[in-house]
């Protein structure tokens, strides 16, 4: 098997990102978004996926964070893609419930090749820290796409924003690290009667 690892650099009129990681990591996490709370969710993926995520990126937070939290999850989301490589061998789907005190957040993920965000999260504030908390959904839709992956967020309780969005993040990371497991009865095929994905 070789190494599940990505580094990709963008940069645009809004935002310079510099992203590596590697999805067989140990959970690091060194992240600098200029928002604090955007680099406390990253860290907490990266814990909880147990994958090795390097990032840098300066945004012109002094518009707003649409541009950073955005574009970021793009730039993510085609590192996962890159990483995966074949997907040969994976399993390909995976589910996680994450409790968090009073809140629970389901997240199911299928590495698919088609891209998908069902999103149902019920946030009643507009900032948790400096992160506009309508970007939460932004993110997520970017990270599906750039993956190719169907990513599905349901809320099942909770009523604490800073709650809510941090187990959608841990949720994803425990569902992700899941879903890209290696499955021994699939020695180098793929789960899937098409035989591609």
């Amino acid at each position: 098997m070789s190494d599940r690892k990505a580094s990709i650099s963008r940069k645009t009129s809004e935002t310079d990102i510099k992203l590596s990681i590697n999805l067989d990591g140990t959970g690091v996490g060194n992240v600098d978004t200029g928002i604090g709370f955007f680099d406390h969710m990253l860290k907490s993926f990266a814990k909880h996926g147990y994958f090795d995520l390097d990032l840098r990126v300066k945004g012109d937070l002094e518009v707003d964070s649409h541009h950073t939290i955005e574009d970021t999850g793009i730039v993510l989301g085609k590192a996962i893609k890159e990483a995966v490589g074949d997907k040969a061998g994976i399993k390909r789907y995976a589910s996680f419930a994450m409790p968090m005190d009073e809140t629970l957040v389901l997240c199911a993920v299928d590495l698919s090749g088609r891209p998908y965000l069902s999103y149902d999260l019920d946030l009643t504030v507009p900032k948790v820290g400096q992160f506009d908390t309508e970007m939460a959904k932004e993110f997520f839709y970017a990270v599906s796409y750039g993956a190719e992956m169907n990513l599905h967020l349901k809320q099942l309780s909770g009523s604490n924003n800073h709650h809510i969005i941090e187990a959608a993040f841990k949720a994803f990371a425990n569902a992700l690290d899941s879903a890209l497991t290696y499955d021994p009865r699939l020695g180098d095929g793929l789960l899937s009667t098409k035989g591609a994905l």
